[in-house]
């Protein structure tokens, strides 16, 4: 297996990232991804380093109900020391009685709110990466959520904006800092944009700018532990925040805590840091501890069967196993059938370099952003616009 860094932490003078009293060393969050950041996720990054590890998005309303899929989705193995719940919503009142009973009942100890999401289905109903735009319901939200959170920090993430003429994240990430916001993380593209082209790093460097007050993440393009460190230099954010990345590549967060631990202590140094580079014995023992993982989340062999096929490609990207191997995990459907397809690889084949790296997940071209009937005429609600909304949150995740 491929060894984990979190015994050989270095010591710092101070913990890069404070969200209210959780001090989060390695100033790196796991972005929430529907399907992805489960609970066996979760803690299979965490085996390889450290940072904050948020959980999927659920939905304010699916909560309040209590439905069965939304509380799974909130809970946390006991090893993870920081529950981290994503919520996302379209209502003060209903985020505001999400984030209550979070709080009463003990289940969360950060709590981010999700205004990044440009899912089409989501952003059609005015929710996601389209609510923003509406000023006035925006900071409704966030003083509620604020003050539904109290002692417990409350962070949002967003992106840019609608698309290139529809930009919201200077007056959003200064409505939330005004609420009371921990911090800000800026996805650095729009919802037209979806995940296609490049990241706007300089839109993160100007909300770093505007925000001296806040804590500022940044999102976007980061594929290795080099990219963190180079958005931390040319942005000047207080952290990162990764997900298509590290999705077949939980060892990058081996990567990361190695790299931040030498960034912090010594930021002016231009020494690249050590990579973890698996050989396919290695990436086959991660693919089947996390099945594993899977397995416990699920309470079902045959649903982590099916769920893990979904990350094959990602695990061995740039590997020489051929499309029968591929095919073949693609269709598995239980662990000892796992182990005699992963039993036909030859484990000393060597880390392959750039083809296992870069892209990955989902890309796709930019978008015309489906939005509610004359959503971008005004930045306040009007009409009937309210009672679109309420269609953005129907089903248990936005994503």
């Amino acid at each position: 297996m491929i060894p984990a860094v979190k015994d050989s932490v270095v010591p710092k003078a101070r913990p890069a990232l404070t969200y209210g009293k959780i001090e989060i060393a390695t100033p790196v969050v796991l972005a929430p991804m529907a399907g992805i950041t489960n609970t066996a996720f979760r803690r299979l990054c965490r085996e390889f380093g450290g940072g904050l590890y948020v959980s999927e998005m659920v939905t304010s309303r699916a909560l309040v109900e209590r439905t069965e899929e939304s509380m799974r989705l909130i809970g946390h193995h006991s090893s993870e020391e920081v529950r981290s719940v994503q919520l996302y919503g379209v209502d003060p009142k209903t985020i505001s009685e999400a984030i209550t009973m979070l709080i009463a009942e003990d289940r969360a100890d950060h709590i981010d709110l999700n205004f990044g999401c440009p899912v089409p289905k989501v952003t059609r109903k005015g929710g996601g990466a389209a609510l923003p735009w509406k000023q006035d319901l925006f900071s409704s939200i966030l003083n509620a959520a604020v003050k539904a959170a109290g002692d417990i920090p409350l962070t949002i993430k967003m992106r840019k904006g609608i698309d290139a003429d529809h930009l919201t994240f200077l007056d959003a990430g200064k409505a939330a800092r005004d609420a009371g916001v921990t911090a800000v993380a800026l996805h650095a593209r729009t919802a037209a944009d979806y995940y296609s082209g490049q990241a706007d790093w300089n839109a993160i460097a100007t909300l770093r700018e505007a925000l001296p007050d806040v804590q500022v993440l940044g999102n976007g393009d980061i594929w290795s532990a080099a990219d963190a460190i180079r958005m931390m230099r040319e942005t000047g954010v207080d952290g990162v925040v990764v997900g298509r990345g590290c999705l077949g590549r939980p060892w990058l967060f081996g990567d990361l805590q190695r790299a931040f631990d030498d960034y912090l202590q010594n930021p002016n140094s231009t020494s690249q840091t050590e990579t973890i580079q698996p050989n396919l014995g290695e990436v086959a023992d991660a693919f089947k501890r996390h099945a594993e993982l899977l397995v416990e989340f699920f309470d079902s062999e045959m649903h982590a069967c099916r769920d893990i096929r979904k990350h094959v490609a990602w695990y061995f990207k740039g590997y020489p196993v051929g499309g029968e191997f591929r095919a073949a995990l693609s269709q598995v459907e239980s662990l000892d059938q796992m182990d005699s397809i992963l039993a036909t690889l030859s484990r000393g084949e060597p880390y392959p370099g750039e083809e296992a790296e870069g892209p990955r997940g989902r890309l796709g071209g930019s978008k015309v952003c489906a939005l509610p009937e004359n959503w971008l005429q005004s930045r306040d609600l009007v009409g009937d616009q309210r009672s679109v909304l309420q269609d953005a949150e129907l089903g248990v995740s936005g994503g």
